[in-house]
């Protein structure tokens, strides 16, 4: 016996029905995709106020390079001494605009200036009061390590805790500050004792003081000038976490001076 043949106009129908269906499930996805990408380039920071933890300064307000004198102090050298340009960073070890800072511009910057002798980079703290007390920590414990090994261990520690931690004022533990001064061969109770005293606090004062008259009121801030013999550079103030193209320039244009 034959099966009885479907009958032909159920197929049309059902076809544009399926057909619907199939287009507003795309335009749904492609909205949605849309909205995504729209909620990232939100988080992107814009190209004045990139990277802080601040609030953005009002609309309208001073768009030319802001020149600032600011002091080296006496912090952490990282490169030649004696290089024609400094370049000055207030920063806090929990900000994660700096942990950024720090993956994506540094090797840049130290590829093509320090390593060549032509940029010096001074390593100023600002650890913010909401990511504390952890960002304070760690500010002491690096400090605590150039006591022991000079400017050379500081960074060491500088990028190990930059590379540990998680951000946001709960990336690393108290003895998580201890575990990598053992791992970099650092006397471990002279670090300990040196960390509990709190020996280096006077200096983050400093630091947070030094940073607030001259306008760091967010990290990480920068500030790139010619050396001088006083340490006091007149620096271009480039705020967050800015790519490496916000600084060539303004170096480039320092060293042709």
């Amino acid at each position: 016996m034959d099966r009885e043949k479907p009958t032909p106009f159920l197929s049309t129908p059902l076809a544009i029905v399926v057909a619907g269906v199939l287009i507003a499930g795309a335009i749904v996805l492609t909205d949605a995709f849309d909205i995504q990408l729209k909620r990232e380039g939100s988080l992107r920071p814009s190209p004045q106020v990139a990277g802080t933890q601040t609030a953005p300064p009002p609309a309208g307000g001073p768009t030319t390079p802001q020149i600032v004198s600011v002091s080296v102090d006496d912090d952490p050298v990282l490169g030649n001494p004696n290089a024609p340009v400094t370049v000055i960073e207030f920063s806090d070890y929990e900000c994660p605009y700096c942990k950024r800072s720090f993956q994506d511009m540094l090797p840049q910057l130290k590829k093509d200036y320090i390593d060549s002798g032509k940029v010096k980079l001074v390593y100023r703290d600002l650890p913010l009061p909401f990511h504390d007390p952890m960002a304070t920590q760690e500010a002491l414990a690096a400090n605590c390590s150039r006591d022991q090994g000079g400017d050379a261990a500081y960074y060491r520690y500088h990028d190990e805790i930059f590379t540990r931690t998680t951000s946001n004022g709960n990336g690393l533990k108290k003895e998580d500050l201890t575990k990598i001064a053992q791992d970099l061969k650092l006397n471990s109770s002279t670090f300990q004792q040196c960390l509990t005293s709190e020996k280096f606090k006077s200096e983050i004062e400093k630091d947070l003081a030094d940073a607030a008259a001259a306008g760091a009121s967010g990290t990480p801030t920068f500030f790139v000038g010619k050396s001088s013999p006083n340490g006091i550079i007149q620096g271009t103030m480039i705020v967050g976490a800015q790519p490496y193209v916000a600084f060539k320039p303004v170096i480039d244009r320092l060293l042709a001076e």
